[in-house]
This record gives C-alpha cells, sequence and structure tokens, in this order.
C-alpha cells in the first residue's frame, strides 16, 4: 500500500479517536444547549465543558473558578476560591488506549512501519492542541503542559501496545535496540530469568483478578440497590436531560469505581472527603456527592466486611499456585528456597505496584472544601496489597510443591539391542 494513503488513513482513524472521545460528551451537551436556547448561554460554553471534560479524562488538572453567586449557592467551603480538579474519569484514558491499540494492530497488517503510527500520533496530538488552546477560560483552566502532552501519551502508549510486534520486522535503530534488549534478557542466568517471568506474570494475574473480581461484584451491587437508586434520581429532581447528563457522567467514572471496590477488598478503602472512610473495618460518611450510584454503598458498618480480604488473598495465592509450575520448569527442575523467595517478593511487588498504580489513577481532588480528597490512598493500598500477595502467594507456591505432578516422560536408554548401529 502506498506510503501517502497509509498515512492520510492513520491521519484519519486519529480523528476518529479525538472525535469518538470529545463527542461522547458534547453530543448531550450540545442537546442539553439546543433544547435550552432561551437561556442566553452560547454553545461555546458548551463545547469549552466538554473539551475539559476530555482533558481531565486524561489525567490533566483542571482550576476552576466559580461565579460568586453560585459558590455561594454550593455551601462547601472554599467554593469562592479557585480550586483544582484532578480526579479523571478513566473512560476516556481506557477508551483512547483501545483505539490506540486498534490503530497499532492496522499498521502492523498494512505492514507500515512506522509510517502509519507517526502520521497517527502526529494528527492526534495536533487535534490535543487546538482542543486545550480552545478550552481556555477564565473560570476553567487546564495546566497547560499536562494538556499538551497527557492524551497524546496515552495514545502513543495504545498504539505502541498495538504495534509492538512491528517494531522487530522494521529495521534500523528499532529493530536494532529491540535485538539488543532481548540479547540482554537472554543473557541473563536461567534462574533470574524464570524468576523474572514468573514474577512479572504472577503480579499481573493477581492484580487482574482483583480487579475483576471487583467489577462483578459492583455490577451485582447495583442490581441489588436499583430501588435506592432510582430513588435518589427522583429526588435531584433533575428532569430528562440532567438524569441523562449524570448518567452519562456516572458511566464515565465506572472504571474508578471497580478501582475503589477493589481498594475496599484490599482493606484500605477510599475516601469521599476528607474526613470520611469506606472500608471493610468501618464506614465513616459526611455529606457526599449527589451522585445516585453512591446509592449501592454500605453507609454503615458491615458485621462480616472483613471477609473480602478473602479476594486479593485467594487472587495471590491462585496467580502463584499455577505460576509455579511454569517456574519450575524454567529453573529446570526442582527450585532452590532462594528462588522461591524471589519469586515471592517479585510477585508481591508487581501486584502491590499495579494496584496502587491504579489506585492513584482513580482518585484525585473532585471539588472545593472536603472534597479535595477523594479515592483510594495509592501508597496504602498499594503497599497492603503487596504485603497481602506476599502472605498469598507464599502459600500458593507452598501449594504447588505439594500437588501431585505429571512425571516426565522418559527416554529409554540407548543399548547396542536398539542403537541404530545394532541395526546394521
Amino acid at each position: 500500500m502506498n506510503r501517502t494513503l497509509i498515512a492520510l488513513l492513520a491521519a484519519l482513524e486519529s480523528l476518529l479517536a479525538v472525535g469518538i472521545g470529545l463527542g461522547i460528551t458534547l453530543i448531550p451537551l450540545s442537546l442539553m444547549w439546543a433544547v435550552q436556547l432561551d437561556s442566553g448561554i452560547g454553545w461555546d460554553v458548551f463545547y469549552r465543558a466538554a473539551a475539559d471534560i476530555w482533558l481531565v479524562g486524561h489525567g490533566v488538572d483542571l482550576t476552576v473558578t466559580l461565579d460568586p453567586v453560585l459558590a455561594a449557592n454550593v455551601g462547601l467551603a472554599g467554593a469562592e476560591k479557585p480550586f483544582l480538579i484532578s480526579i479523571a474519569p478513566l473512560f476516556f484514558s481506557v477508551l483512547t488506549i483501545l483505539l490506540g491499540v486498534r490503530l497499532g494492530r492496522k499498521s502492523l497488517e498494512s505492514g507500515a512501519r512506522f509510517v502509519g503510527p507517526v502520521a497517527a500520533i502526529s494528527t492526534f496530538g495536533g487535534l490535543t492542541v487546538l482542543i486545550a488552546l480552545s478550552s481556555i477560560n477564565a473560570n476553567a483552566m487546564p495546566t497547560m503542559w499536562m494538556a499538551l502532552s497527557f492524551p497524546t501519551a496515552i495514545f502513543g502508549a495504545g498504539l505502541f501496545i498495538g504495534a509492538r510486534g512491528e517494531i522487530g520486522h522494521s529495521g534500523g535503530r528499532a529493530e536494532r535496540l529491540q535485538q539488543r534488549v532481548t540479547d540482554w534478557a537472554f543473557g541473563l542466568p536461567l534462574q533470574v530469568r524464570a524468576v523474572l517471568t514468573s514474577s512479572l506474570r504472577g503480579g499481573i494475574a493477581a492484580a487482574a483478578i482483583v480487579v475483576g473480581i471487583s467489577a462483578v461484584v459492583l455490577s451485582v451491587m447495583l442490581i441489588a440497590n436499583f430501588s435506592t437508586i432510582l430513588g435518589l434520581y427522583e429526588g435531584l429532581q433533575g428532569g430528562g436531560g440532567g438524569s441523562l447528563i449524570l448518567t452519562a457522567a456516572q458511566l464515565m467514572f465506572m472504571p474508578n469505581f471497580v478501582m475503589w471496590v477493589a481498594s475496599w477488598f484490599v482493606g484500605t478503602g477510599f475516601a469521599l472527603g476528607i474526613g470520611s472512610s469506606v472500608s471493610p473495618v468501618g464506614t465513616e460518611l459526611g455529606l457526599v456527592p449527589a451522585l445516585p450510584i453512591l446509592g449501592a454503598m454500605p453507609t454503615a458498618d458491615l458485621a462480616f466486611g472483613f471477609v473480602g480480604l478473602i479476594v486479593p488473598i485467594a487472587a495471590g495465592f491462585f496467580a502463584a499456585f499455577f505460576v509455579r509450575p511454569s517456574l519450575v520448569r524454567g529453573l529446570g527442575g526442582a527450585p532452590a528456597l532462594r528462588w522461591l523467595i524471589f519469586t515471592v517478593f517479585g510477585i508481591a511487588l508487581v501486584g502491590g505496584a499495579l494496584i496502587g498504580f491504579m489506585a492513584w489513577a482513580s482518585a484525585g481532588a473532585a471539588g472545593p472544601g472536603r472534597l479535595v480528597d477523594v479515592g483510594p490512598n495509592a501508597l496504602r493500598t498499594g503497599g497492603v496489597a503487596a504485603v497481602e500477595f506476599l502472605i498469598a502467594a507464599t502459600l500458593g507456591l507452598y501449594a504447588g510443591s505439594r500437588s501431585p505432578s505429571k512425571p516426565a516422560a522418559s527416554t529409554p536408554a540407548k543399548t547396542p539391542e536398539n542403537s541404530p548401529s545394532s541395526s546394521r
């Protein structure tokens, strides 16, 4: 395929990626503007709101200054002063990564080498600059260095994941760099390679199990508390348009809510404002944001809340249990105790780091006053998860050593009767 055509197609894909992400908020906001034409608010206000949401969804901090009348009606301390919005609706980041992965795979299939990815990143970056500059307003000011870099970096990460197989066949520096990394990895001792591989697999599996179970539990909680959530919708009296916008906003924060449930299972819980805490050991709530989805949240101490700690323990146990056979094969037989210890600590470190990173990404400042602290504490959540994975992985590797293993097929030794030379 012609390189120019490949570059144009990649640029078009990037344009669609930006358009989809921005349109998810811009379309409903534009409909609201069309319905309320008599309000005197221009469409540009709704566009800037959509642009700000898109940027915040990619980790960009937003400094908000409320009108004095609106600040007085909010009823929160500090609302009259500029405050920071740093909690990101992770739906946008996840969507951008997935679209980047899709484009990366298509570039690989077309044999575009670096033409497609470079054109895609350049287009996405250029559009991001336009969105960031057009969103500047005295009442809502994004942090520009974040706005100019974070969305493009997230899209580039997805693009790299999707096109990672292309690098080794592209020639030039990229191929030589990959070859050097490969040579370095295979130059490590056999035991070190086996421990590193098992640590990565076990840690990623443990974190994935915790997040997966959290997503399932959140779904069950939403269904079980549907009547309570519906009652909160009715109490807000936002009308059809307001309820639609509120529902869309909650869906954008759904990955955040999944991670909050995961932090609850870890045991550290999460905050809904300074002085509040929702965890297995206790729930302390003050004034919480008016989100109907919070109707699925426990509002009092749970008698058997500590049972939730079984989730990370079981995740670490099964991850280590199932990674042990590959570890034994990699070590070439019965592993020495020190390699098992290194693997256990590796699984705990990788799993705890992933949980801590996701906790950090799901938290931030959601408004003035006490709302500057919303979500889980990343260091505490990651650290406690690492300790839990450490204990569970130790048990899992030990249990794996006690499970019956299939004996290796024995090869008959060559004798003068069955050797090839004896048949001649």
